[in-house]
């Protein structure tokens, strides 16, 4: 079979063992009614409910609520339909075209035809305060071949396309909506997901209901779904037991206390990664030898116990054990060695030591142990604290803090990951140093095709690259804990952002 079928069979197929894992109770998505009720889940609200100017990797959890895209991924991060029933590229990849599902609409009426994705896409690509431009980059032309035919012509062979239109990047908004009210986007989505948003108040809750129209519609259970902040830990059991939430992202330190009342909990691999982000222009990290040191100085498998509570993986790169970017000859990349990361400093010209600060959103927790631990090795850290919506500009937009505790909310595409976190105007990149070397090891990922044989392995060569030329100390992977109350049935594991097929909630309105 040539590899163009392939490609396509692969997507329908993909579809099909989607629908058969993400049960939990409900009826089957080739028919069938809602189960009804409302799920509240206590989880994050977003930075901004415009997938293009959206600035946490967080909100693809959220955004995913109430937008689909032209591909979804399953649990295991592969691309299969959503909006498209199918694609096909060309013989050279550098042209794929996308055969969407006729007669849908976006929630305000509007279909969702060749020409809205066209729109989209393009917004998404040229618009100046776009976030996602970057993913974009290698769109050459989005020709609306017809009604339910859409052809995207690309500047070179790009096979990530199917995964990196899965998540934020590839949301498909209304072409009513960016027309009569772009900026209100922020505030008020319009998409075609199996949500649609009816209520909003920034920082406390979003209040949706089911979208009759979503292309799966068969399988979306809930008549409602409400979206609530992630539950501090002292709260985290009384959220569950007032019934106030039906499923919570709960904290590691509450995982034995919920399983104890007697709560279901899942422990869900996830693409989170907990790093230290590190300006290695600005003194006295542009010496390499400091940065070494750190990097020996971190005990990570001392913070996995006291900070997670024994819950996640140490690690040493962006992504963890099962992916395809994981390379297993870095997992010891940067042992624990106080004398080492010493002997390092001594060569970078601090034989008695450096004073650094270290700016986080809050101190307890990570950051005081990271602190106590650098000490050791005469990395003298003062902690700098400011607001979260501070570090959204003055670490990501300004780029004003050269140390900063951090966590990689993963991405749709090895490729969108490198470039966020390794890219010339990559967010967790302060820096903005990018070696030709690993450019050149992002773009052969570019050029092969996900089934390839040698995939994986290319995607891992950049991954030793990034891990041995970037400044990024990468510490933990953290999985996503979710306790849910006995009405609800269990949800998928999925590794990127989480999903609600076929997931029933009964006894709540």
């Amino acid at each position: 079979m040539g590899r163009r079928g392939f490609l396509r069979l692969g997507a329908l197929a993909g579809g099909s063992i989607l629908l058969a894992a993400c049960g939990g109770g409900g009826d089957s998505a080739s028919g069938g009614s809602t189960s009804g009720g409302t799920l509240r889940w206590g989880w994050a609200l977003v930075t901004s409910w415009d997938p293009i100017t959206s600035s946490a990797g967080w909100d693809v959890h959220a955004l995913s609520l109430v937008y689909a895209g032209l591909t979804k991924l399953d649990e295991k991060a592969n691309p299969v339909p959503a909006l498209a029933s199918s694609w096909e590229y060309s013989a050279d990849g550098t042209s794929v075209t996308f055969h969407l599902r006729s007669g849908l609409t976006f929630s305000d009426g509007t279909a969702v035809d060749a020409a809205a994705v066209k729109k989209s896409l393009e917004r998404g690509r040229d618009a100046k305060n776009s976030l996602v431009a970057a993913q974009l980059a290698s769109l050459k032309e989005v020709v609306a071949v017809d009604a339910t035919t859409v052809r995207i012509d690309l500047k070179n062979t790009d096979y990530q396309l199917p995964a990196i239109l899965a998540g934020k990047t590839g949301m498909i908004v209304s072409p009513k909506a960016i027309d009569t009210d772009e900026k209100g986007l922020a505030t008020k989505p319009v998409g075609a997901g199996p949500f649609q948003l009816n209520s909003y108040v920034p920082n406390d809750s979003a209040k949706l209901t089911r979208f009759a129209g979503y292309w799966d519609a068969a399988n979306i259970k809930p008549d409602n779904f409400e979206l609530y902040p992630a539950p501090e830990a002292a709260t985290a059991l009384a959220s569950l037991q007032s019934g106030r939430l039906d499923v919570a992202m709960i904290p590691a330190s509450q995982l034995t206390a919920v399983k104890a009342a007697g709560f279901e909990v899942q422990v869900i691999s996830s693409l989170v990664i907990s790093v230290l982000d590190v300006n290695n222009t600005v003194a006295p990290f542009d010496n390499p030898k400091v940065v070494q040191a750190i990097k020996h100085a971190v005990d990570r498998k001392a913070l996995v116990d006291t900070v997670n509570f024994g819950v996640g993986e140490v690690n040493y790169q962006p992504f963890p054990k099962g992916h395809a970017g994981h390379n297993a000859a870095l997992e010891n990349a940067y042992p624990y060695d106080v004398a080492k990361a010493k002997k390092l400093l001594a060569e970078a010209g601090h034989p008695d030591g450096i004073d650094v600060t270290l700016t986080t959103t809050i101190a307890e927790g990570l950051p005081e142990q990271v602190q106590a631990q650098l000490a050791k090795a005469g990395i003298r850290v003062k902690l700098e604290v400011i607001p979260q919506a501070q570090a959204t500009q003055q670490v990501y937009i300004q780029r004003a803090k050269p140390f900063f505790t951090d966590q990689f909310a993963g991405r749709e595409s090895p490729v969108q990951a490198f470039q966020v976190l390794f890219g010339d105007q990559g967010l967790m990149n302060p820096g903005r140093t990018n070696p030709p070397a690993l450019k050149e090891a992002v773009a052969k990922i570019t050029a092969t095709p996900l089934d390839d044989p040698n995939y994986a392995s290319v995607v891992q060569a950049a991954t030793k690259i990034a891990v041995e030329t970037m400044p990024n100390v990468f510490l933990f992977s953290n999985p996503r804990i979710l306790a849910r109350r006995s009405n609800v049935s269990p949800v998928g594991s999925y590794l990127m952002a989480q999903r609600f097929e076929g997931v029933t909630v009964t006894g709540n309105s």
